[in-house]
């Protein structure tokens, strides 16, 4: 496993060399100096995005209350953890066991009702995530920027994404994880995981009754998710902004769309290092004809999620100097 990881590493390591190489590092440069205090809005921006993300996993634990206090708690918890999804060959999965602890040690939220609103609030994600990608993919449709192939690409990129999805959400949906352990323990051998089997079928019993009994609020929720998708498109725009070559929502929605469609498919790869930075570059130079623009507005995005992880990691170290079970 730890070969796989430093492979993963590399891979996107040499992607990012690979990019680098392909670029006037000195018209990089002269355009990024251009931002100024630009960035402060992308970060604005980005922290507003996190809000809304965050509360959208506070709906998903219907135990909790919709306050600001729980939503300033389920914050610094997700910040914490999102420093190992950002680091983790995960699928942005490798921060929510390091979530579920902290909501347990220190807020006293015990594991399963922990682990079901992970499990809802990706799910949430992924399905606004679908609807955003899929308009996107329409708009690039009709922009006569993208070649043909760009547009295969993408259209297979986005089938793939929602048909995952769309099986993530059944196995919830119709507890297949339950069926199969009932069909496992007609053998000899399940008796030694027959606790563990009544685990699953106690996180299935509360994935289905989520989505069974509080519609209203997975619908909400997932409305908001398309929101915090759609800032996305307000970093990229104001960013081109600041930067002197302004686009038009329907660009920047296509940018944004490409983005995150690369990074869902390259999750193997730490923080998608090196594909990210590939996926600008190449819809920067068809859209605008300058791919340093894309690698500027890349490292604008990198520079806020390396603030990010510093912000994350710096909490990180204050919870171990609090008591169990606060509720500061």
């Amino acid at each position: 496993m730890r070969i796989l990881k430093t492979l993963y590493v590399l891979i996107g390591v040499v992607l990012l060399v690979v990019v680098l190489s392909e670029i006037d590092l000195a018209e990089v440069w002269r355009r990024a100096s251009q931002i100024g205090w630009g960035l402060a809005v992308v970060l604005a921006l980005y922290l507003g995005a996190f809000v809304i993300d965050t509360f959208t996993w506070q709906m998903a634990l219907v135990s909790i209350p919709l306050t600001a206090s729980w939503l300033y708690r389920f914050w610094k918890v997700r910040m914490v953890g999102e420093v190992f999804n950002s680091v983790m060959p995960a699928a942005g999965m490798g921060g929510e066991p390091v979530k579920a602890v902290l909501l347990k040690r220190y807020y006293g939220i015990g594991y399963g009702p922990a682990t079901v609103s992970l499990i809802l609030a990706k799910t949430i994600n992924m399905v606004a995530l679908v609807v955003f990608l899929a308009i996107g993919f329409l708009l690039m449709l009709g922009s006569e920027a993208l070649s043909a192939n760009h547009k295969t690409l993408a259209g297979l990129g986005l089938a793939a994404f929602f048909v995952g999805t769309a099986l993530f959400f059944a196995v919830q949906r119709l507890r297949a994880s339950s069926l199969a352990g009932t069909w496992i323990s007609r053998w000899n051998f399940a008796r030694r995981i027959e606790a563990g089997l009544h685990h699953i079928q106690d996180m299935d019993e509360r994935l289905v009754g989520f989505y069974t009994r509080h519609r209203g609020r997975f619908a909400v929720a997932v409305a908001l998710a398309f929101v915090n998708w759609l800032i996305g498109i307000a970093e990229i725009y104001y960013t081109m902004i600041f930067l002197g070559h302004p686009l038009s929502l329907a660009e920047a929605w296509i940018i944004e769309a490409v983005a995150q469609l690369v990074r869902a498919g390259t999750f193997f790869i730490p923080a998608s290092i090196g594909a990210q930075e590939g996926a600008f570059l190449l819809v920067y130079t068809a859209i605008t004809g300058s791919p340093a623009l894309g690698i500027v507005v890349a490292l604008v995005r990198r520079l806020r999620e390396v603030l990010w992880i510093g912000w994350g990691v710096a909490l990180g170290s204050l919870f171990s100097f609090k008591a169990a079970h606060s509720t500061d």
